[in-house]
């Protein structure tokens, strides 16, 4: 299944400075071992040395946060979009 994945500025020097790239997966996992395959170094950005999201970085499907879905084993249908939003925080 062929997906868009919509990458945020901070990770598109992974990407060649692309904001939007196709991967490959039926889930979110496979979807982003594609990723990672197609563009070394963004896999570790996106998932902890454990292989779990980290912490601070949101990835949705379509409009669904995948933390209350499946998580990695979201499914990804295809044409879907793939969202990885790093979490934001400061301000006074």
């Amino acid at each position: 299944m062929s997906v868009n994945v919509r990458i945020p500025t901070i990770l598109r020097t992974y990407t060649g400075g692309q904001a939007e790239v196709s991967a490959e997966g039926s889930t979110l996992s496979e979807v982003l071992a594609d990723l990672e395959k197609n563009h070394t170094g963004i896999g570790p950005r996106v998932l902890d040395d454990s292989g779990k999201l980290r912490r601070f970085v949101n990835v949705y499907v379509n409009d669904d946060d995948v933390r209350f879905e499946q998580g990695l084993e979201t499914p990804t249908p295809d044409g879907a979009g793939v969202s990885i939003i790093p979490a934001v925080a400061g301000g006074c």
